[in-house]
Parts: C-alpha cells; sequence; structure tokens
C-alpha cells in the first residue's frame, strides 16, 4: 500500500489528509449524534412530571439543560417562566425556539466539512490523475521524425500509477458522502422530533401555569 502511495506521487497526500478528516468526522458524529445525548426517550414525560406541581428550581433546570440537546430546549421553557412568572405563553415557545435554534446548530456540527470532502475527493483525484499524465507523457522524449520514443509497458504502467489518484478519491468520496446523508437524514428526523416534543411541552406549561 505504501508503495502504491509513493508511486502515485505528491497529489495523493492531500486525498490522504481528507480521508483522516473524514474518518474523525464520522466518528465524531457518531458519539455526538447517539440517542442518548440528544433525544432521551423519556425525557419528556419526566419534565412534564417534575412541573405538574409548578416550576421546578434552577438546580433541576440545570440538570435538565446537561442532559442532552432535548433538555437543553425543555430547561429554556422553565427558564424563561422562571426569569418572569408573568410571561405570555408565546414568549415561553420563542425562549424554546431560540435554544432549539442552537440546539441545531450543534446537531449540524462538522456536517458540511464532511460533505465538502464528500465533494472535493473526486476533483483532487482527477486533478492528481492529470497532473501525473502530463508528467507521463511529458517525460516521452521526441525523435528525429517527429514521433515519440518509449516503452509503451512503461507508458501503460504510468498510466495505470496516475489512476491511482482517482481511484483514492473515489474510495474516500463515496463512504464520505454516504455518511454525510446518513448523518444529514438523523439530524432532520431528531430536530422534527425535538420540534413535537417542544410544543408538546409548550402547551403543558401553559396549563400548568393557569
Amino acid at each position: 500500500m505504501f508503495s502504491i502511495i509513493v508511486a502515485a506521487g505528491w497529489p495523493i497526500w492531500p486525498l490522504l489528509i481528507c480521508s483522516v478528516a473524514a474518518l474523525a468526522l464520522i466518528i465524531e458524529r457518531f458519539v455526538s449524534l447517539k440517542p442518548a445525548k440528544v433525544l432521551p426517550p423519556k425525557l419528556l414525560d419526566e419534565a412534564m412530571h417534575a412541573s405538574q406541581g409548578g416550576v421546578p428550581g434552577p438546580d433541576v433546570v440545570t440538570r435538565l439543560e446537561q442532559n442532552s440537546a432535548l433538555g437543553s430546549v425543555l430547561a429554556a421553557g422553565f427558564r424563561a417562566v422562571n426569569a418572569n412568572p408573568a410571561c405570555s405563553d408565546d414568549d415561553v415557545r420563542q425562549a424554546m425556539e431560540s435554544a432549539g435554534r442552537s440546539v441545531a446548530h450543534r446537531l449540524e456540527r462538522y456536517l458540511p466539512a464532511l460533505g465538502t470532502i464528500a465533494s472535493a475527493a473526486p476533483l483532487l483525484g482527477l486533478l492528481g490523475t492529470v497532473i501525473g499524465m502530463i508528467e507521463i507523457f511529458g517525460s516521452q522524449a521526441p525523435t528525429a521524425g517527429g514521433g515519440v520514443s518509449g516503452n509503451p509497458g512503461q507508458l501503460a504502467h504510468g498510466i495505470s500509477i496516475a489512476l491511482y489518484n482517482t481511484a483514492f478519491g473515489l474510495i474516500v468520496a463515496i463512504p464520505a458522502l454516504i455518511f454525510w446523508r446518513y448523518f444529514r437524514t438523523r439530524v432532520d428526523e431528531y430536530l422534527l422530533k425535538m420540534e413535537l416534543a417542544g410544543e408538546q411541552f409548550a402547551r403543558h406549561l401553559a396549563r400548568v401555569r393557569r
């Protein structure tokens, strides 16, 4: 493998960097987008149960906020009521929506970088192949009759080495694109569920405060 990398020339090094970066981003997103860290299944019910007798105190709200992404959205509703008990239901919803936008930004972190790698890797591979082809044909010595001297076998071998860059670019780009689409769909699903949970929680707070 190392001999192939060396033979492919310097253009393959940016692809190696992209492959390492893509792998790191994929691992990071898998860890950060676990359901327990984003949308615990029983958290909404627990928050509603804890506020049946009134809005809990700051300590409970802080623990809820640190629990997960959904906890941050629900805690924003509690904080709005604690800060101003006379605030309207629309104010509570606006506070939760603001927290939701912040959460959405965190969930989408690094996805643009992963998408950029998926788009740029094939182009980097093609660039490496073009540079390799230019070097191969540029090294062919012209003959006195206007032709080009060279061993056809060596020429074919040089072309195959130049194509390593394109192949490696596709090897990097295809998994990066697959995982980008997977994480993008997962984030959209999380955001939809959080929006529905936030609306249900806002209605619950409105009933509790009456």
